[in-house]
């Protein structure tokens, strides 16, 4: 069983790792008052948090992880310097179905938009399909969100269900999208690249 203290998954620039909770805690508090990245990220209100309340959330995943068993959490690094400069997240994981839910996000404003997030999505679909051997993903992204939308069409994600007008962000309704990859898919695109 994987664990959040498992060895790193590498592409060319970042790894997935697991939660510092000496120094991350700090880091995410940051974002958390990121109105770019929290509108991005999450599809539920949130506010900003305190790195003692971060601290709290990633005890509280630590637990989900170990009994639940149905939340995989990393976070994304610079392999570098290991500079912590996101989060990649496979929840809901129901393995009787084979079914899982992909979030991941890049924190760091200087690492957006550069190609950390698509690596970071190859290192989770690997995780998801190879290690966990789930059947199909499932991605839920806001329609303002131009650049996650592309990111998984990129990566044969098809859009299979579209809420109207759901969530509220900058003073408008906007449409949630829910992209599906079957495990099939994903085999298939890879081997068309090699």
């Amino acid at each position: 069983m994987f664990t959040i203290e498992s060895q790193l998954l590498e592409a060319q620039d970042v790894r997935l790792g697991p939660i510092d909770h000496e120094t991350h805690p700090l880091i995410e508090s940051k974002w958390t008052h990121d109105a770019e990245f929290m509108c991005q990220m999450e599809l539920r209100p949130t506010h900003p948090l305190t790195p003692a309340m971060v601290r709290e959330q990633y005890e509280t995943v630590e637990k989900d992880v170990t009994e639940l068993q149905n939340l995989f959490y990393f976070t994304i690094r610079v392999r570098d310097d290991d500079r912590f400069i996101g989060k990649a997240l496979i929840e809901w994981v129901d393995r009787s179905a084979g079914n899982g839910y992909l979030r991941l996000g890049i924190g760091e404003p200087g690492f957006r938009r550069k190609g950390y997030g698509s690596q970071a999505l190859s290192l989770l679909l690997s995780y998801a399909f190879d290690e966990l051997d789930l059947y199909r993903v499932t991605a839920v992204v806001p329609a303002y969100n131009l650049g996650a939308l592309r990111l998984f069409q990129k990566f044969g994600f098809m859009e299979e269900v579209r809420r109207r007008r759901v969530l509220y962000c900058g003073g408008e309704l906007w449409d949630v999208i829910a992209f599906g990859l079957l495990n099939a898919e994903w085999r298939e695109s890879k081997l068309a690249q090699e």
